[in-house]
């Protein structure tokens, strides 16, 4: 069994991305920072914030369902906003996406907010509305069921550290997750989870990034000091027969995540 984790950029990377994808084929792929416009075929859109300008693919969703055909998709959106397409604006809807090889029976799934509510009128001030979604399976060739639950955390633009709106969506994450296991299940829990290393949201489970000596999880296209926002967190680290964390192909200004259980 092998779950990739991965905030996708919005697809700005999608030559990189995508192939790498496709070859990797996790069984599992929690991946966050999808876009999804339906309203439009155009391959490219641009997100404005201030002087925030990031390229996006119009509809990364599709492109990535295109490039794992034997997996079942759910988009999870947190918001809906606007993407330009020069003057013209284009409804957007923007959050976070799981991809599951269809040979995983899904047994169970939940899908709910852990900061604020969906926004349907526009992405709205920081910190924004942040989901989650956690898929219960049954993996046949473990002889067992398996939970996975992640989410994209909340952005506060006065840094990563603690604070009781981060502690309160840490809560509901664990919440969110034992809502779709069972007591005994082997259950993981992964994410971009916009903390520092030392945060208080990774004792929930077992992480392994920093447990394992990983340097971080951001790489060469990240030029804002911190080098960590993702984790893999797990219940049963006996279970883990490899971890990594992906710094070579560079997919996003994020590595990606894989464990191997």
């Amino acid at each position: 069994m092998k779950i990739m984790c991965l905030n996708g950029w919005g697809g700005k990377l999608h030559e990189e991305l995508l192939p790498y994808i496709a070859s990797t084929a996790p069984d599992i792929l929690c991946l966050q920072e999808v876009v999804h416009s339906p309203e439009t075929e155009k391959d490219w859109l641009t997100y404005r914030d201030g002087d925030h300008v990031l390229p996006q693919r119009a509809n990364f969703f599709r492109d990535v369902c295109r490039a794992l055909p034997d997996h079942v998709a759910v988009f999870c959106p947190a918001a809906q906003g606007v993407l330009w397409d020069e003057e013209q604006s284009i409804a957007s809807q923007w959050g976070l996406a799981t991809f599951v090889h269809r040979s995983l029976p899904i047994v169970g799934q939940v899908q709910a907010f852990v900061h604020k509510d969906f926004s349907p009128v526009g992405y709205g001030d920081h910190p924004r509305s942040r989901s989650a979604h956690g898929v219960r399976v049954f993996d046949y060739i473990a002889n067992r069921p398996l939970s996975v639950t992640h989410m994209h955390g909340l952005r506060d633009l006065n840094g990563k550290m603690d604070t009781p709106e981060r502690s309160a969506q840490a809560q509901k994450l664990l919440d969110l997750s034992r809502q779709v296991s069972e007591p005994d299940d082997l259950t993981v829990i992964c994410g971009d989870f916009n903390v520092e290393r030392d945060s208080q949201t990774l004792k929930i489970l077992s992480e392994l990034v920093t447990a394992r000596g990983f340097k971080g999880t951001r790489n060469s296209h990240y030029k804002k000091p911190g080098r960590y926002a993702d984790y893999m967190l797990i219940n049963r680290e006996a279970a883990v027969t490899g971890f990594d964390v992906v710094y070579d192909p560079e997919v996003s200004d994020h590595c990606p995540l894989i464990l191997e259980l």
